[in-house]
């Protein structure tokens, strides 16, 4: 069985090891986020590149390695198209100083993986920093581990009021890069992620923030495999960009601000992102809003008059949540999120709101046809309560948005007095 794009798995589907193969090296399987020799049986999903560049997902069954990766291959070689060619203006030889912030919330053990995988990266170590941001820790852990284990080569920081927003804010107020590339602390990153980020960027000073392609890191559990054919991260393998220069052909354009990335594989112009005032706090993990805080910061990005490009070669894998009760969670959460979003865009926007109306009938209908390709690749009436979950937090959302406000302003005040 063979599926190509960001839902690759089938109902019925259950648990299956994540490999990372390069057609160009012949037998070979690496985990996620590394270069490790691995000899996987039974089924898997693989994440395929032809001389680096991925081309797309794939997933099979065999028996030994030898049987997987001829399946894999033919597989690969019949459905996946070639990658496409560099877009034209974009540098390789650019080494611009990237400053990486990690926001961390009580998860050492995947911290620490996170950083193991970003000091793997091919890029000159004297070019980039890590920085961890410690958001509102229950104890001292995560300080502990970069003290003890990574001392010479990651910067802590302790943002103590709880949200994510204030944590990538206050890993931005500290970072050095004349770039600021933000990842998870669930994620791996690819060894050429910064270099593909890197490379983006180069060339044209437009583009203030730059997504890339997240895939699943594992799916070991039924949940996972789950939350992958429901709400996958991926936006797909080929390059785009977005600017009001240019706008494309989508209804929603520029408020649907999901199509552009996620806030676990993103980077932007230091500058830049400073010029906008960061990410709103009252948005975001942690927050009454659930989330948002990525889609608002991609909006002002586009809106502002830059261009906002999406780039498969910076690849990053994120590791889902495993257990059952993740799926609704997460499903109330992106609704949530997406509303209050869209919320904090017409705060700081009021003008947006004409055009936002107007666009509107046509996001009802892209919304209502991503209904029914979900449910013809799902169960029919889980997909129904997932849709319901959505939209109850998409009700949700302005509420928590204003929620977070109100929280904001009265710790404005307590601190005032």
């Amino acid at each position: 069985m063979t599926v190509i794009g960001p839902a690759p798995l089938l109902p019925g589907d259950g648990p299956a090891t994540v490999v990372d193969i390069d057609l160009a090296e012949p037998g070979r399987f690496s985990p996620p986020g590394s270069r490790a020799h691995i000899h996987p049986r039974g089924r898997v999903l693989a994440l395929v590149r032809r001389q680096g560049h991925p081309l797309g997902l794939v997933s099979s069954s065999g028996a030994d390695p030898a049987e997987l990766w001829r399946t894999l291959a033919e597989s690969s070689r019949h459905e996946l198209a070639a990658p496409p060619d560099p877009p034209a203006g974009g540098g390789t030889g650019d080494t611009p100083d990237i400053s990486v912030v990690v926001p961390t919330h009580n998860r050492c053990g995947l911290l620490r993986q996170c950083l193991d995988s970003l000091l793997r990266a091919e890029y000159p170590s004297s070019r980039f920093e890590i920085i961890v941001v410690d958001n509102a820790p229950a104890n001292a852990a995560a300080e502990h581990l970069v003290h003890t284990a990574y001392r010479d080569r990651v910067r802590y920081l302790r943002e103590p009021v709880v949200g994510g927003a204030r944590a990538r804010n206050r890993g931005l107020a500290a970072s050095h890069g004349t770039l600021v590339a933000y990842a998870d602390d669930d994620t791996l990153v690819d060894a050429r992620w910064l270099s593909a980020l890197a490379q983006a960027f180069s060339g044209d000073r437009r583009i203030g923030c730059v997504t890339g392609l997240i895939v699943p890191a594992e799916l070991q559990t039924d949940a996972q495999a789950a939350l992958e054919r429901h709400g996958a991260f991926g936006k797909g393998f080929s390059p785009r960009s977005w600017s009001l220069r240019d706008p494309p052909d989508d209804p929603l354009f520029p408020f649907a601000a999901g199509h552009f990335g996620s806030g676990a594989n993103m980077a932007f112009r230091t500058d830049v992102l400073r010029a906008l005032g960061g990410f709103d706090p009252a948005t975001g993990p942690g927050t009454p809003a659930h989330g948002g805080e990525d889609l608002l910061a991609f909006f002002q990005v586009v809106v502002s008059g830059r261009t906002l490009v999406y780039r498969p070669d910076a690849i990053v894998w994120h590791r889902h949540r495993r257990t059952a009760d993740a799926l609704p969670a997460q499903a109330f959460g992106y609704g949530a999120g997406f509303g209050a979003y869209l919320t904090a865009a017409l705060a700081h926007h009021p003008g947006m709101l004409p055009a936002l109306l107007r666009r509107l009938p046509g996001g009802i209908r892209y919304a209502a046809a991503r209904s029914r390709t979900r449910a013809r690749r799902e169960d029919a009436a889980w997909s129904r309560r997932l849709a319901l979950l959505e939209i109850e937090g998409l009700a949700y959302g302005p509420v928590g948005y204003l929620r977070g406000r109100r929280h904001l302003a009265w710790s404005s005040r307590a601190c005032a007095t």
